[in-house]
């Protein structure tokens, strides 16, 4: 079992940035692809961000492209969110995902789910 941490939410002016981390237990870390998902009132959760076991491959959804950068250092079993550029609609709860194998972007590909960090954007 993976136990997934996060940390970094919080209140930010549009415009700015923010830097989520997703700090996972147990070894090995790079065992695991990683991703960045987020859920608005009203809406269904979608996918954010993925990164492959080692972060050489990487893929982001077209409403963060630019703006948003995952990366990971396995060394400290942490995954990471930049956030750069924030807009309003950015406003979500977001979730980090760890699934065993290859980089997935699909909700039902990941096996591991953390419990949600808030980021609110306002303007």
């Amino acid at each position: 079992q993976v136990q997934l941490v996060e940390s970094g939410g919080g209140l930010v002016q549009a415009g700015g940035s923010l830097r989520l981390s997703c700090a996972a237990s147990g070894r090995p870390f790079s065992n695991y692809a990683m991703g960045w998902f987020r859920q608005a009132p009203g809406k269904e959760r979608e996918f954010v961000a993925a990164s492959n076991w080692n972060g050489a491959n990487t893929y982001y959804a077209d409403s963060v492209k630019g703006r948003f950068t995952i990366s990971r250092d396995n060394a400290k079993n942490t995954a990471y969110l930049q956030m750069n550029s924030l807009k309003p609609e950015d406003t979500a709860v977001y979730y980090c995902a760890a699934a065993r194998g290859v980089l997935k972007v699909a909700e039902t590909d990941y096996d591991y789910w953390g419990q949600g960090t808030q980021v609110t954007v306002s303007s």
